[in-house]
């Protein structure tokens, strides 16, 4: 009997084939100037958070002790999922230690066996996994798609529950889908809407609590998924919506049960979060002015960018190589950019995510965009003598 490989040497074989294709990644922490991280209203190092967590530390210690079930449910959860549903214009909120979880949690437990699931095709991982883990059927349409999503609905098959599954900015490319048309489209056919509002909460919206609100559609989303480690500057994030789903996910859904609580320091420092967000609308004027600001300074020194309005803005560079390389010059000019890669993006779409944050100032973004379009053509020359 032949014996098989060895599990090393199956996993080396794997690395080998990972670092062939310039796949491999590696662990770097924040270096230059920030174009890459998620901390768009620059609340991670405000001091009124870092006060209110550490204030609840010295109160309630560094460790919630158990899940929420057992040992580890404080005050300040419930306070802050109460204030989290109203900023959401939803019923109830139910806060988890991240959005991954969330995710998992809300599509392992709502859709059943019988139901069906439609996806769109650039959803995140955590969507990606949560649908996955549950026993409905799953259907992929194609991005953005609004009369894919409406064929697909039509021709599924009788009885179950449809859910329509979608973030409202997407994180790799920057734009956001019909979602007016979406909450149209779930009221004709019943289906439910769930909506992932990881890069926008905090943003859009008149009192800043993302694109469902500044769609005016809160009544038609059955679940939002709202990361809290982003805009919101802390770690974590809620699901909103109506009692009745939020109270069955306390009882089902495994990723709450079975999870130990987060410190209660974390909910502490999301409480002021949630406070400045609403009290300093400016933050959000001035992020959605940089990041239109650094849109044009980019048009106007050739570089492509898609049209959109949104902080996240991608440069599609197409080879792995190239990206690497390309965020390699810029950090060693000071600039934190990062490549990114498949699986993270299709084959062939690498390219480097650029993000805006209310501490770039327009001459920041000026010398930024100067050394961006040196390296885009530093690299475009380097690539088309090897070829």
């Amino acid at each position: 009997m032949t014996m098989p490989e060895s599990l090393e040497s199956r996993v080396a074989g794997r690395l080998r084939a990972i670092r062939d294709g310039q796949l491999e990644r590696t662990l770097r922490p924040p270096h230059g100037i920030d174009f890459s991280s998620n901390d768009y209203l620059g609340l991670a190092n405000d001091p009124r958070l870092k006060h209110a967590m550490a204030l609840a530390i010295d109160q309630g210690g560094v460790g919630s002790t158990g899940s929420r079930l057992l040992r580890g449910d404080r005050d300040v959860f419930a306070d802050v999922e109460r204030k989290f549903a109203a900023f959401k214009q939803a019923e109830r909120s139910l806060y988890f230690s991240s959005g991954y979880l969330a995710n998992l949690a809300v599509l392992a437990t709502l859709p059943e066996r019988g139901d069906v699931i439609y996806s769109d095709e650039r959803n995140h991982a955590s969507l990606i996994d949560g649908i996955r883990l549950s026993a409905a059927a799953r259907v992929v349409f194609p991005h953005n798609d609004l009369e894919a999503l409406a064929r697909a609905l039509r021709d599924r098959p009788e009885g179950g529950q449809a859910f329509v599954v979608t973030e409202s900015l997407f994180s790799m490319d920057g734009d956001v889908p019909p979602l007016a048309e979406y909450a149209a489209l779930c009221r004709a056919t019943g289906a439910a809407l769930i909506v992932d509002e990881a890069h926008a909460v905090g943003l859009y919206g008149e009192s800043g609590s993302g694109l469902i609100e500044a769609s005016g559609i809160a009544r038609d989303v059955c679940l939002s998924v709202n990361t809290a480690g982003k805009a919101l500057g802390v770690s974590g994030a809620f699901v909103a919506g109506p009692a009745w789903a939020v109270d069955y996910l306390i009882q089902r859904a495994r990723p709450f049960i079975f999870s130990t609580a987060p410190p209660p320091s974390v909910a502490a420092a999301l409480d002021a979060s949630l406070d400045l967000i609403v009290n300093e609308p400016q933050r959000r004027s001035l992020l959605a002015g940089r990041a239109m600001y650094l849109r044009n300074a980019l048009r106007k020194a050739a570089v492509p960018v898609p049209d959109g309005f949104t902080q996240i803005i991608p440069i599609v560079l197409g080879d792995n190589d190239r990206a690497l390389l390309a965020a390699g010059q810029l950090q060693a000019r000071g600039f934190d950019v990062r490549a990114i890669r498949p699986p993270s993006v299709p084959p062939g779409t690498a390219r480097l995510r650029l993000a805006v944050n209310v501490g770039l100032s327009e001459d920041t973004i000026d010398r930024f965009v100067d050394v961006l379009a040196a390296t885009l053509r530093d690299t475009e020359q380097c690539f088309a003598a090897s070829s």
